[in-house]
């Protein structure tokens, strides 16, 4: 029988870290019958004091040649055989940990000070990620929240490894002010960028879930300036914005007052636009007396837009779409092995009123799949073939043998 992917994952709930790092490697270990090329450890911040001593507790029992993680103000994962499970705000560590044959596994740490500028050539990207092109590698970050250096660094990514694929999440705290911990090989950081590469006999599949529906017809730019809108099909975008919540129902009306997203087409050229298909911003503000809009990226004239809403029903409804159409789209590739979650803070129990919404509807389709990960502050997927640094999102990362 030839050398398989093998993945697997334990999450524990013991109030106690050594109780919990037991826990975790006992049922992860026990589940492999080769040894782990790989591993990815999520720890809460209700063990906030503790970082320091993850891992050097994890080493004592674990031997792993690659192990990343971080902190988070949720974790992900699946206790024993049970159901996989999102713990929010309470005590939770869990232990991924893959055997990869064919798969080269490169770690890295990059601080902000380290990025090239951004009209830097693809070389400067490639010294600085030390893995060449082609093949394409498959990247996995896991960020300190910072400011736009982290779309520097993904609009870098893009540009000069064209055809791989570009996924993670910002790790978060859970607390005002906490302190987070990113975890590489035996050190723990409070910044910059971790992750690896991933090179060989490996393919990421990516669900990009925003979360939203769309209200209204797609719209085109005709007049705007860095991340403002002047007209909308030659109208001033506050005008048209106004009209289009006069005719929605009452219930979408007061949706629109604290929920109400632009949906920016990546696509110029596709007629029909879908879930997917748009790339979700936050509307910043508007100026009443010009009648512009202002909204959280760079746009330019011509390209469409569509105004979108986002409640609990939007997310699962977003999801469930998106899993149809992996579900449909793979049936003849070879069959996944494991999957990682990296969803917003701003999901989970307080979007749905329950918790395990999003992971249960994954397992739905992708039934046995394990899946681990945590709640971001800031999640990174692609949309129409380029990497985007989103909110409100769940980004699922679906891992198979190319062969």
């Amino acid at each position: 029988m030839s050398d398989q992917m093998q993945w697997t994952n334990a999450l524990s709930t013991r109030a106690s870290l050594e109780a919990a790092i037991n826990d975790v490697v006992e049922q992860a270990t026990a589940s492999l019958t080769a040894p782990a090329d790989l591993g990815f450890v999520f720890i809460s911040s209700a063990f906030m004091s503790e970082y320091p001593r993850l891992l050097p507790l994890l080493a004592e029992k674990l031997s792993v040649p690659v192990l990343i993680g971080c902190s988070a103000g949720g974790i992900i994962g699946r206790k024993k055989a049970e159901e996989t499970e999102e713990i929010e705000a309470e005590s939770a560590l869990s232990l991924t940990l893959a055997h990869l044959p064919g798969v080269e596994i490169r770690p890295f740490h990059i601080l902000v000070e380290d990025l090239p500028d951004s009209d830097s050539s693809p070389k400067a990207w490639i010294d600085l990620m030390g893995v060449p092109a082609s093949p394409a590698p498959q990247f996995i970050l896991l960020s300190s929240p910072f400011g736009s250096e982290i779309n520097d660094l993904l609009a870098g990514l893009d540009f000069a490894y064209p055809g791989s694929v570009v996924v993670g999440g910002q790790a978060s705290s859970g607390f005002m002010n906490g302190r987070i911990g990113l975890f590489c090989n035996d050190q723990l950081l409070r910044e910059g960028i971790i992750g690896i590469t991933l090179t060989g006999n490996i393919v990421l599949d990516t669900i990009v879930a925003q979360g939203c529906r769309p209200i209204g017809e797609p719209l085109q730019i005709t007049k705007a300036e860095r991340n403002i809108i002047i007209e909308l099909d030659e109208k001033k975008p506050l005008m048209v914005l106004r009209d289009l919540i006069g005719s929605l129902s009452e219930y979408d009306r007061n949706l629109a007052q604290d929920s109400l997203f632009v949906g920016l087409a990546m696509d110029e050229f596709r007629l029909n636009l879908h879930s997917g298909d748009f790339l979700i911003r936050n509307i910043l503000g508007v100026e009443p007396n010009a009648g512009v809009i202002a909204i959280g990226d760079r746009i330019r004239v011509g390209q469409r837009l569509q105004f979108h809403l986002r409640d609990a029903s939007a997310s699962a409804q977003d999801l469930e779409i998106l899993l149809q159409k992996y579900q449909s789209q793979n049936t003849g590739t070879c069959s996944p092995v494991g999957s990682l979650i990296f969803t917003c803070l701003g999901r989970g129990k307080g979007l749905y009123g329950r918790p395990n919404v999003d992971s249960q509807l994954f397992s739905r389709y992708l039934h046995n799949l394990p899946i681990s990960g945590f709640f971001c502050d800031g999640e990174i997927g692609p949309v129409s073939g380029r990497t985007f640094l989103h909110g409100y999102t769940s980004v699922f990362v679906i891992c198979r043998s190319r062969e």
